[in-house]
């Protein structure tokens, strides 16, 4: 099993549920654009979620792609499936609780977590450049 394509989809997924989230609120609700900033809108939540994961997606599912193709320490490994954790675990700090506008754990966890494993992929894929 390759885990590297693994946390790559799982990520792709991720954002692509998200934004099929939006279309079923907006749907359900017809509101076929614009949205209220209400931090206990649903359909905030949501939009706020998919634009906070594609903000990070992209750039993370490159670097774990890219290190992926390479002979790399169990480490980084171990960034790469905390790292579609925690941005799973930050989606769901935003969606589930009934406000953004309150202290999270999971939206906390989350974000720290993807800083530091995101900061650990990136080191690892500069140490990798640095000795070829």
């Amino acid at each position: 099993m390759s885990i590297s394509l693994l946390c790559v989809s799982l990520l792709a997924f991720l954002v692509i549920t998200l934004a099929l989230i939006i279309f079923v609120i907006r749907f359900k609700n017809n509101v076929m654009y614009g949205y209220t900033t209400d931090p206990e809108n649903i359909l905030y939540r949501a939009i706020r979620a998919h634009g906070n994961a594609t903000e990070y997606v992209p750039i993370i599912a490159l670097l774990i792609y890219i290190l992926g193709t390479m002979q790399i320490s169990s480490w980084v490994w171990w960034c790469m499936i905390l790292i579609t954790a925690f941005r799973y675990m930050t989606a769901a700090g935003i969606l589930i609780p009934k406000t953004m506008a309150k202290p999270n754990p999971f939206r906390l966890i989350g974000t720290l977590g993807t800083y530091i494993t995101g900061f650990g992929l990136c080191a690892a894929l500069l140490l990798k450049a640095l000795n070829t």
